[in-house]
């Protein structure tokens, strides 16, 4: 008798070990589902404003309509409570949803495909732990012909090529991370890289800069001029950790994705962006012919940033350390779209602010005061001063964007 006693508190250990190990699996799985969450960014695009986290609802801009996120809490009616593993993972790597049809690559499947089956369940394991949100969201606002999902099969032929990611056995262990966090899981060439008329990504441009939402994503190749090629790993680092360098601060959409995504990443990863970013090579895009002081643009921009920017920037485009950025030998204020440039004049705009760098700076909105041709004028002069070139921006295209933003002069 005493046998089957000890017999049977020997089974009733080994199972409260097995179920502890379980629960310590689990706990393990859903901590490093956090970090690979918060390393997608997944929070900004699936809240809408003054929302619940990961509830959806934010409309996302495309060249053909805007498209509502999905809810990505566990409801059973209106999450994904109802999915499985298998269906998290068909829907980001194939970008098929739990009930057959074809999602849209405003969901960044594209990208997403590369991410490895771990690395998805454990994504998967975090989102069933966040607070149940009930919110039924409308995912058919596209009108005809781009609502009929089926077609996506084509577009999908054309421009999909699905696989996890390979690493390359010629680079560095640190290279691959950075490559898996920027081609895969962060879906940085999403937002950065330019798109054909059909709303796919030309891969030969990858990370080239791209046009999205009244904002230009800006070149991050290696390029000196335009890209990060002028940058060290280490300014890479901080920009993403802080929000800011000695001479540049995050603001617009990328402000969002440092507050919300990279500055709560760890500092190794980081690294590993920079060191593939600043390795991968540059696209070595020629220098335009600067624009001569002479010119009567010039000359109206630099009296307009003399009279309504120089005590900020300092009359010779230098800015102030950490708190205003520096205009001479930015890569941003050169870009070929300017589009930026124009939006943060017209709008003004807030640095990021991280628990790193937690001032962030403002730029006021002079869109109020200026005219068009005004705006076109002063960044011309940005744009063509102290050492920088680029091509002159047209009162035209400040006039269509001062319309998107809803910015009137007074």
């Amino acid at each position: 008798m005493r046998a089957v006693w000890r017999l049977s508190l020997a089974l009733l250990g080994l199972i409260a070990a097995q179920a502890a190990r379980a629960d310590q699996d689990n706990y393990v799985e859903v901590v490093s589902g956090r970090a690979l969450v918060t390393a997608g960014d997944c929070v900004s695009c699936h809240t809408a404003p003054g929302g619940a986290p990961f509830a959806g609802g934010l409309a996302l801009a495309t060249p053909f309509g805007r498209i509502m996120s999905a809810n990505l809490t566990p409801d059973d009616a209106t999450g994904i409570g109802g999915w499985t593993a298998d269906d998290f993972a068909r829907a980001m790597h194939e970008g098929i949803a739990r009930d057959g049809s074809h999602l849209y690559p405003a969901f960044p499947y594209t990208a997403y495909t590369r991410i490895t089956r771990p690395d998805l369940d454990a994504m998967f394991a975090y989102l069933r732990t966040v607070p149940t949100v009930s919110n039924n969201v409308d995912r058919d606002t596209l009108g005809f012909p781009f609502n009929i999902r089926a077609a996506m099969a084509g577009w999908n032929a054309l421009y999909f090529t699905p696989g996890t990611f390979a690493p390359d056995p010629q680079r560095s262990d640190e290279f691959n991370r950075g490559a898996y966090l920027v081609a895969g899981l962060g879906h940085c060439g999403t937002c950065h890289t330019p798109m054909n008329r059909f709303g796919a990504n030309k891969s030969a441009e990858f990370l080239q800069s791209n046009k999205i939402d009244n904002w230009t994503a800006p070149n991050l190749t290696a390029d000196p001029r335009l890209g990060v090629g002028g940058w060290s790993v280490e300014e890479i680092v901080a920009y993403l950790r802080t929000g800011q360098t000695a001479n540049t601060i995050a603001s617009g959409p990328m402000a969002e994705v440092i507050t919300r995504s990279t500055a709560l990443m760890p500092v190794a990863d980081l690294h590993a962006i920079a060191t593939f970013l600043k390795e991968r090579g540059a696209a070595g895009a020629p220098a335009p012919q600067a624009i001569v002081a002479s010119d009567a643009r010039m000359q109206a921009g630099a009296a307009i940033f003399i009279d309504t920017c120089a005590a900020c920037h300092t009359p010779q485009g230098a800015g102030i350390t950490h708190l205003f950025p520096r205009l001479a030998g930015n890569p941003s204020v050169v870009q070929t779209d300017p589009t930026s440039l124009i939006q943060v004049v017209l709008a003004g705009a807030r640095g990021a602010a991280t628990d790193a760098a937690p001032t962030g700076p403002a730029m006021p909105s002079l869109g109020y005061r200026l005219g068009d041709a005004q705006v076109a004028s002063v960044l011309t002069y940005i744009r063509n001063s102290w050492g920088n070139a680029a091509a002159p921006v047209s009162a035209d295209d400040v006039r269509k964007l001062r319309a998107e933003v809803g910015v009137p002069v007074n």
